[in-house]
């Protein structure tokens, strides 16, 4: 299992996926606001999403856990 943190403090703005999607390595998973500029969260590996541990509009610190991925 992989966990997606967030690379940043921010609120999310958009989640691109949902759990059981499919993704590859490079596919945005969802979409962080901070500081007026959008920033992506993507997959690391290839797999499908195991779990959204984000919500649009909650706020996350850097190195939360935005996702994970079952890459198995």
């Amino acid at each position: 299992m992989i966990e997606i943190q967030a690379s940043m403090s921010g609120n999310v703005w958009k989640v691109e996926v949902k759990e059981n999607d499919v993704v590859k390595e490079g596919d945005v998973l969802v979409i962080l606001e901070s500081m007026k500029m959008e920033i992506p969260i993507e997959a690391t590996h290839d797999g499908i999403v195991a779990s959204i541990k984000v919500a649009e509009g909650d706020f996350v610190q850097e190195d939360d856990v935005i996702a994970t991925i079952n890459n198995s």
